[in-house]
C-alpha cells in the first residue's frame, strides 16, 4: 500500500504508552495467550513470509502456500521465537534467519501438508497474496533482505488499513474513512486533489473534509503504531521500527 503526501503516520505528537507484545506472548505458559500471540504474527508477517519464500527460494505459489503454512505451524511446535533477544537484533530479522533455516531443511517429499489431518491449515488468503506479486519481482528482486523488509512495511500498513475500515464502520465514520481513503490512497492522477475540488465532489464543506481527514489519520497511525508494539519485544525496538515506518521527517517518541 501506497500513503500518498506522508499525511496519515504524521499527526500526533506521542507514541502509545500501552502496549501488548505478540514476540512476548508467544512464550506465555497459557495456551490461550500462546494461540493469540499466533494469530498477531502470523496477521503481521504471513504475506512477506509468502512472497519472500517465492521471490528468493523461486518456489511455486502451491509450493509457498504449504512452505508459509508449515513454516508458523512448525515455528509454534518447535518454539522457534523463545529464544529471540532484542537487544541482538530486530524481530524481522530473527524471523526471516529462522525461516531460511526451516526451508534450507525442508525435502521436497516433506512439503505438503496433510489436510485434513494432523495440524489444521492456518486460513491464509495466498490468491490476493499472489495478486501483489508483480513479473519483475520474481524476475530480478531487490537483494532478499531490501524485500522482505518492504513487504513487511506494506503488510503492516494493510494491516492497519483494514482495521482503521472496522472501527470507522461500527463508529458510524464512513465519510471519515471515503475521504481518508480518496485523498491520501487513490491515485489522482496528473490531476492534484485538493480539499475543496473533494468537499465539491463529496458535496460537503471543505472545513468538513480537513476535520474529518485529520480524524483518520491520526486513528489510522495510532492504529498502525499499536500494531507495530505488537510485532516488538521492548521499547527500544518499537523505537527504532517506528522510526523506519514514519520516515526520518517522523517525530521522535
Amino acid at each position: 500500500m501506497t500513503v500518498s503526501r506522508g499525511g496519515p503516520v504524521r499527526g500526533g505528537d506521542r507514541f502509545p504508552t500501552t502496549r501488548w507484545s505478540a514476540v512476548l506472548g508467544i512464550r506465555s505458559a497459557e495456551p490461550a495467550e500462546r494461540a493469540r500471540s499466533l494469530e498477531s504474527l502470523v496477521s503481521g508477517y504471513w504475506r512477506p513470509v509468502y512472497k519472500y519464500i517465492r521471490v528468493k527460494w523461486g518456489r511455486s505459489n502451491e509450493e509457498a502456500e504449504d512452505l508459509t503454512q508449515g513454516f508458523f505451524l512448525r515455528a509454534m511446535e518447535k518454539q522457534f521465537f523463545e529464544s529471540y533477544d532484542p537487544a541482538r537484533a530486530r524481530f524481522r530479522t530473527y524471523l526471516r534467519t529462522c525461516l531460511d533455516a526451516y526451508l534450507a531443511n525442508q525435502r521436497r517429499d516433506h512439503l505438503r501438508l496433510k489436510r485434513g489431518g494432523g495440524e489444521t491449515p492456518l486460513s491464509l488468503d495466498f490468491p490476493s497474496a499472489e495478486e501483489e506479486l508483480t513479473d519483475a519481482a520474481l524476475r530480478s528482486p531487490d537483494s532478499p533482505e531490501t524485500f522482505f523488509e518492504a513487504e513487511w512495511i506494506r503488510g503492516l500498513f494493510n494491516l492497519a488499513l483494514e482495521t482503521l475500515r472496522s472501527e470507522c464502520a461500527a463508529r458510524g465514520k464512513a465519510l471519515h474513512l471515503r475521504i481518508f481513503e480518496r485523498y491520501d490512497l487513490q491515485d489522482c492522477g496528473e490531476g492534484r486533489l485538493t480539499y475543496e475540488s473533494l468537499a465539491a465532489e463529496l458535496g460537503v464543506a471543505a472545513t468538513d473534509v480537513t476535520n474529518h481527514l485529520a480524524f483518520a489519520r491520526r486513528e489510522f497511525r495510532r492504529i498502525l503504531l499499536e500494531k507495530l508494539r505488537e510485532m516488538t519485544a521492548s521499547d527500544e525496538e518499537f523505537r527504532r521500527e517506528a522510526s523506519v515506518l514514519l520516515g526520518a521527517g517522523g517525530e521522535k517518541p
